[in-house]
């Protein structure tokens, strides 16, 4: 599957994410008309994630989110008490919302080599399309308390834990050979957390995420295959 044909599918995933929301609150939310409440969710959220991306949550205020939505004070207190509340919204449906996009499609895998090649190409796909997210859940991390970098953390190892397992159900069915299940899967989720942390460094060498994607997926099948093997008894 390419980003393109990706992207396709989960394109509402802004809508889908804040129509969760809404409804999950519908009953603090003083906007009864779910389409209305939905379509100013989504602009608060994109707005807070531009703002947040540019000076940071912390120094945002609510007045700035007025300003650059266009929606009143009073219409912003319609959805939510405080900035917490919006905090709220941006780390703990954000990360629901990949968590299950992302087992979703590991989840259309046939067999554990399958279900990681999904795993890293879909987890890339994601960071692409919700570039403001991501920044959020992992650069703005440092500087919110530590209920909510606890939320961060948790999202980051949710990751590995998802390929952790599936190498681990690899190993199990003697596809992958391997000696240290947690270190392969945290190295596997650092090479993709580079992409999207260091975004700057791949755009200048005109590096496509399908094409990330496909290198970290050889690399892994490399180190994890008998391919691993083989090549070091050749060099022998």
């Amino acid at each position: 599957m390419t980003f393109q044909e990706f992207s396709k599918e989960v394109m509402v995933s802004v809508e889908v994410l804040c129509r969760d929301y809404y409804r999950e609150n519908r009953e603090s939310i003083r906007i009864k008309k779910e389409d209305v409440a939905v379509k100013n969710l989504v602009t608060i959220v994109t707005t807070t994630l531009n703002l947040s991306y540019k000076k940071g949550f912390d120094a945002m205020s609510l007045r700035d989110l007025s300003r650059e939505s266009k929606l009143s004070m009073g219409a912003l207190y319609s959805y939510f008490n405080s900035k917490e509340e919006l905090l709220s919204l941006i780390q703990y449906h954000g990360q629901a919302a990949v968590e299950k996009i992302l087992r979703e499609y590991v989840g259309r895998g046939n067999n554990p080599l399958k279900k990681l090649q999904n795993a890293i190409r879909i987890h890339l796909y994601l960071s692409e399309l919700m570039q403001r997210w991501f920044y959020f859940f992992f650069m703005e991390a440092k500087n919110l308390n530590k209920k909510y970098k606890k939320l961060s953390v948790e999202s980051e190892l949710m990751t590995e834990r998802i390929i952790t397992d599936i190498i681990e159900d690899g190993v199990t069915q003697k596809i992958f050979t391997v000696d240290d299940v947690r270190l392969a899967g945290s190295v596997i989720k650092a090479m993709m957390q580079d992409w999207y942390l260091k975004q700057w460094k791949y755009r200048e060498r005109k590096v496509s995420v399908e094409s990330y994607a496909q290198c970290i997926i050889d690399i892994a099948e490399s180190y994890l295959t008998n391919k691993r093997s083989h090549s070091r008894t050749n060099k022998k």
